[in-house]
């Protein structure tokens, strides 16, 4: 079995900082987990303590059932890939990819069946015989990958492992890792700053920011309930759009008023933003809860808002919309047919039984 936990871990630098906080995760077997979060936020800190590189200042690291504290990482049974390959230059891809063994001592001919055996899986048996220098960015991170393929370890780390490649490649690249996960049925732990990776490979996304875990989850569970404000503005591309305004009552129902527009909010939202009534509060909606009215029959008119289109960005099959209420700027997703002119006023229509509300100081959600 090759579960990963993390209970209580964190690291703290020489200088003070502490890159990442009290962190608990548990990783279950052949399951793919990613750590997803901006720049800084801990990620690749967290997998390097996992596989041993550097060393925990609080906490506990589990592999299977074996505490890992005090493993050293070459006694750890995990294989990682980097970003940036880290392939030996003067040896073939066939000698990149047996050198682990060789160094444990493993027979000539076992040898030469796991690296036909990896190198048929990802395609690269035509390359054995190459330098690094005659192979191509893909081809390096196969090569990459085979090596620990090779291993059978118990554990896969990943640490940005697409982000050298041009942006075609790295969608080839993610299928061929996921598939390859549901090839071998091994534990993989995949770092990336990239929420699109995170949403398309994982089976559950670990979101990070300063060092904290801030919502753990399958990722359509990430996307339509966000723990916090953080989490709804990093997962999902166009982020979501954020207004602030107030919570106000009329004729016993309950409005989000943004300054310049007002729209009602549904009763089921009633209960949990009562206390708020009066109060300032930060409202979210993604890009494709919001409608061009002229596409949409029998609208509410509490739900519908004056706009004016400051500009129009066609996507191929769908189209980006920049708004503009007067007072906050947010983005509209809309089919390809739908081109309102630039500078033009227009009417969209906001899907309410879809919002977020979220604390104003807090920013953890509401509803």
């Amino acid at each position: 079995m090759a579960q990963v936990s993390l209970k209580n871990v964190s690291k703290v630098f020489s200088n003070g900082v502490k890159v990442v906080n009290n962190i608990d995760l548990g990783v279950e077997n052949k399951e793919f987990m990613v750590l997803v979060g901006p720049s800084g936020c801990g990620k690749s800190t967290t997998l390097r303590m996992i596989a041993g590189l550097e060393e925990i200042s609080e906490g506990e690291i589990y592999i299977g059932n074996k505490l890992v504290n005090d493993i050293p990482a070459k006694d750890r049974d995990i294989a990682m890939v980097f970003q940036n390959y880290a392939i030996y230059p003067h040896f073939s891809v066939f000698e990149n990819m047996a050198f682990g063994l060789k160094l444990r001592g493993y027979p000539k001919k076992e040898i030469m069946r796991r690296v036909h055996e990896a190198a048929d899986i990802l395609g690269i048996r035509h390359l054995l015989d190459r330098k690094p220098r005659e192979l191509s960015g893909g081809e390096r991170q196969r090569v990459a990958v085979g090596r620990t393929i090779v291993r059978k370890p118990l554990v896969f780390l990943f640490d940005e492992p697409l982000s050298n490649l041009d942006a075609k490649l790295r969608v080839q690249m993610r299928t061929e890792i996921h598939k390859l996960h549901i090839r071998l049925q091994s534990t993989i732990i995949y770092v990336t700053h990239d929420q699109v990776e995170a949403m398309t490979m994982g089976d559950r996304i670990a979101v990070m920011k300063d060092g904290v875990l801030q919502q753990l989850a399958d990722p359509m569970t990430v996307y339509d309930h966000p723990k916090n404000k953080f989490v709804a503005g990093f997962i999902g591309s166009p982020p979501m759009n954020f207004m602030q305004g107030r919570i106000i009552k009329r004729d016993g129902r309950l409005y989000f008023d943004e300054g310049k527009t007002m729209v009602k909010i549904v009763d089921e939202m009633h209960t949990k933003l009562s206390p708020y009534i009066g109060q300032e509060v930060i409202f979210g909606i993604r890009s494709e809860d919001i409608y061009d009215k002229l596409f949409v029959s029998d609208t509410p008119p509490e739900n519908i808002v004056r706009v004016n289109c400051e500009v129009v960005e066609p996507m191929g099959s769908e189209v980006y919309l920049y708004l503009n209420t007067g007072r906050h700027t947010f983005i509209a997703r809309a089919g390809a047919h739908d081109r309102p002119g630039v500078n033009q006023n227009m009417d969209v229509v906001f899907d309410m039984s879809k919002v977020h509300f979220f604390d104003k100081k807090t920013e953890e959600i509401i509803v």
